[in-house]
């Protein structure tokens, strides 16, 4: 029962996490929108357009953060944990979609820069920064927790940039008259967001396709079973992810005839805790099905 509990809190705490980023992040979106509207500025409507992808983005972030939590059943018998994987891999979408807009719009408006009022453009950039860096500080501590919470946080650390830009545009438009500051600043946050966008997609990608987690090398966990006692062969090793926090393994083991029951037991231990111990993903979530050797079943077909 204790342990039950413990997960609850857990799952608790990055949803009032996300609650409060994505009630600050709201607020300043609004903000931002009238301050688009006032002063004609492109980097502070693409920082509204991305602060509105954030809103949807932490909804989602804080609607997966949700299912997740929700234990199995025998309809889902993982839970709902890949939702975070769902989740991620929307908030990426978004804000590739903001960054495409960014690049086109920002080439546009370098040749035809508008007039822009540099104070408004401060102020609403200010207010911006000034959110995004209390948002920063609610998801900091649960950034790495999962992917979910890991896009959450991209999120605002791209808006905290966008902010940064919409200020220092309105800097040098104040300063030197430059208004196709404005334009270059879309244009520079546009290539902030790109990058990290698409890492987010490929990670998100990489689970829903079933692919061997990224540090984990299947040659090595089949030479490391292979040294066991009593294994003769190795078939169906099959490696993936659930969630990023849930990696899973499965095999077919060979081996000799005539194991005992404890023999049997301890080989499937020994088969368990080496893939929990010896590579850089513990496994926790194993499956060993362990077949005699003059059995004729589906290993004869693999050999």
């Amino acid at each position: 029962m204790g342990a039950g509990h413990s997960h609850d809190v857990q799952a608790a705490t990055p949803r009032k996490r996300l609650l409060i980023a994505f009630s600050i992040t709201i607020s300043v979106f609004l903000i931002e929108v009238v301050g688009s509207v006032i002063t004609g500025s492109l980097a502070l409507l693409v920082d509204a357009v991305h602060m509105l992808t954030d809103v949807i983005g932490l909804g989602l972030a804080v609607t997966a953060a949700h299912l997740m939590s929700r234990p199995p059943s025998d309809r889902h018998t993982w839970g709902l944990r890949r939702a975070e994987v769902l989740g991620a891999l929307c908030q990426a979408a978004l804000l590739l979609g903001v960054g495409i807009f960014a690049l086109v719009e920002g080439f546009r408006r370098l040749f035809e820069p508008p007039e822009i009022a540099p104070g408004s453009l401060l102020f609403f950039g200010i207010v911006g920064l000034v959110a995004n860096v209390a948002s920063l500080l609610v998801l900091f501590s649960g950034r790495g927790q999962n992917l979910n919470m890991r896009a959450a946080f991209l999120e605002v650390v791209n808006d905290a940039l966008g902010s940064i830009g919409v200020i220092v545009s309105a800097l040098l438009i104040a300063w030197f008259g430059w208004y196709r500051a404005d334009a270059v600043a879309g244009i520079l946050i546009a290539l902030l967001i790109i990058p990290r966008t698409l890492i987010l997609l490929r990670a998100s990608g990489s689970i829903l396709l079933e692919s061997t987690p990224r540090d984990l090398n299947l040659g090595e966990v089949r030479t490391h079973i292979l040294e066991l006692p009593h294994v003769i062969a190795v078939h169906d090793l099959h490696a993936s992810q659930v969630s990023s926090d849930l990696p899973i393994l499965s095999a077919h083991v060979v081996v000799e005839d005539g194991l005992t029951s404890e023999q049997a037991f301890q080989l499937l231990t020994a088969l368990q805790a080496c893939v929990a111990e010896h590579f850089p993903i513990p496994i926790e979530h194993s499956t060993f099905q362990l077949e005699p050797q003059s059995h004729e079943g589906e290993h004869a077909r693999h050999a």
